[in-house]
């Protein structure tokens, strides 16, 4: 299983979960849906073998902790991250589970005990509102939004894990954690939220919860079972000697200190080695090796515990600054062999940069992504602050390592401050100014035009009325609540309201009974956008051919 691979017990459920959604979109009877208990009880057995093995592997990490800590210490520590981020997810989704039951059929259902959810008592299996009513909501803002920002952020934790070491690793947990949109049989985009939760009867999204409960533990095992392996493959075997240079930061401010560290890579613990800074020169001796001394003044630095000596230096003049020397080892023998080195950092004016990823405004009702960063600082000694809205770091996938602001006011100013801790003492900078405005209108459209010659059997073939942002930066939905059709017959004005963004019978009916250069108008177009304000969108003329 650490690797993705699949058992026939797993291969079947899966087989038996994919029959049962194709049932489902054909509308089948409660018999069939019926079937899903057998599926969530079958994938709760699977989980509960998961955290069986997973345990095993949690326990073995702790013999091998208590038998030598320092090498495998560091491991079960990492392990134990990994147990209660899966813990965390695994008990959110039980959460929703226990919410969706309860919700449909009161506190005192038999479904549930205590935390456990027993699946053959719910009754009301085939209730497809209130899964949508608690996951999708009214305005696409229920949970399983957050669900799936939390199942990134989950599978984003494993993959930093495993880092690029096991590509079979990565690609399971990339292929069981899987939260991409889709595309329906029309060609549109569907949302993994709706795809998996929309209208979907009560039973259904609660095997569908069960699976993603299941995919949690596995891929907790798989990490588990790379992490135990690598035990033993942090015991390097090292062939030779590499003088290693670490420094603080390569990018220095003026009125700062430059620091770094010098040391061997691969060190004899019985002894210490020494550091020279300055210049050095090369000789070769009689026999064709090469030796390296040191010339003119120079300075020894000092060691510390393990072995590294640290350099230390106030710096002033900006630009490129360039430094070295040598690192002196005892070999077995009792010689001495050098080993020269050089590294380099900038001085540069104290700045900071404040970048829009998207564009130089921020928009009121989503999500603005914004870089933050003060050279030379690390991001995590960075702090951000704002005025005429919030700021926090971007926590799911696509805008991981960037800020997130959320403006409130249009028209207002709002100025974004920066904090940095440098050298252990804040700082802070200017602040700098970013316009706010609301979001522009979006296009109303119908079979992806924006009126104009139209043929009928086109026309007749269109099933809604879309609501699209054009030349605009950010992916941003609009939905179409209501739109009224007109045409004229025989003189006189017939109308039809569709309070969705669905063309309702009437409309259609509307449509079959226009000839050959009538009009047909589309008006009273009405969208809401993500900062929940209704659009009222210009109309719609079609001239048929």
């Amino acid at each position: 299983m650490a690797h993705g691979k699949e058992t026939p017990r797993q291969k079947m459920i899966g087989m038996m979960y994919l029959v049962l959604t194709a049932l489902l979109a054909l509308n089948v009877s409660k018999h069939a849906v019926e079937a899903f208990k057998v599926v969530d009880e079958s994938l709760t057995e699977t989980t509960r073998n998961y955290m069986v093995r997973n345990n095993e592997f949690y326990q073995d990490f702790e013999q091998k902790a208590a038998t030598n800590p320092i090498k495998a210490g560091p491991w079960r520590n990492l392990a134990h991250e990994v147990r209660n981020r899966a813990n965390e997810m695994f008990d959110y989704i039980q959460a929703l589970k226990i919410e969706i039951i309860k919700t449909a059929e009161g506190e005192n259902t038999d479904a549930i005990d205590g935390n456990k959810v027993i699946v053959e008592n719910v009754t009301k299996i085939d209730d497809n509102n209130v899964p949508s009513q608690i996951l999708i909501g009214a305005q696409q803002n229920g949970k399983a939004y957050d669900l799936r920002a939390a199942i990134d952020d989950y599978r984003e934790f494993l993959l930093g894990i495993v880092g690029n070491k096991n590509e079979n690793i990565v690609n399971s947990i990339k292929n069981s954690l899987n939260t991409e949109d889709t595309t329906d049989a029309g060609g549109e985009k569907v949302t993994w939220e709706i795809h998996n939760f929309h209208t979907l009867p009560l039973i259904a999204v609660i095997t569908i919860l069960s699976k993603l409960q299941s995919d949690i533990r596995n891929t907790e095992g798989m990490v588990l079972n790379y992490l135990y392996s690598q035990i033993e493959a942090s015991d390097f075997k090292f062939n030779k000697l590499e003088p290693t240079v670490i420094a603080n930061s390569n990018y220095i401010m003026s009125g700062s200190d430059y620091e770094a560290e010098v040391f061997i890579a691969a060190t004899d613990s019985t002894q210490k080695p020494e550091v020279l800074i300055g210049k050095y020169e090369t000789a070769t001796t009689a026999d064709g090796t090469v030796e390296y001394r040191m010339v003119g003044n120079y300075e020894t630095l000092p060691i510390d515990q393990k072995g590294r000596g640290v350099y230390k230096k106030t710096v002033s003049a900006t630009g490129e600054h360039e430094w070295g020397g040598l690192i002196r080892m005892k070999n077995p023998e009792g010689s001495y062999i050098s080993f020269p080195f050089t590294a380099n950092y900038t001085v540069a004016v104290p700045n900071v940069v404040v970048s829009p990823t998207a564009m130089n405004v921020f928009y009121v009702g989503v999500d603005n992504p914004v870089d933050v960063s003060v050279p030379g600082v690390a991001s995590d000694k960075i702090s951000v602050s704002m005025t005429n809205g919030t700021i926090r770091k971007g926590r799911v996938k696509k805008f991981r390592g960037s800020y997130i602001v959320r403006p409130k006011t249009p028209g207002v100013l709002a100025k974004v401050r920066v904090t940095a801790e440098i050298n252990g003492k804040p700082r802070s900078f200017p602040s700098i100014d970013f316009r706010v405005k609301r979001v522009p209108d979006p296009v109303a459209k119908v079979a992806g035009k924006k009126g104009g010659n139209i043929k009928k059997a086109i026309l007749r073939a269109q099933q809604v009325v879309i609501a699209e942002m054009e030349n605009f930066d950010f992916d941003l939905t609009f939905t179409v609540t209501s739109f009224r059709v007109s045409i004229v017959d025989k003189g006189f004005v017939i109308d039809e309201i569709s309070n969705s963004n669905r063309l309702t019978p009437t409309q259609k009916g509307l449509i079959n009974r226009l000839s050959r250069n009538q009009q047909v108008v589309f008006q009273d177009i009405k969208a809401v956008g993500p900062d929940g304000s209704t659009r009222q969108l210009p109309a719609l003329v079609f001239k048929i051919q």
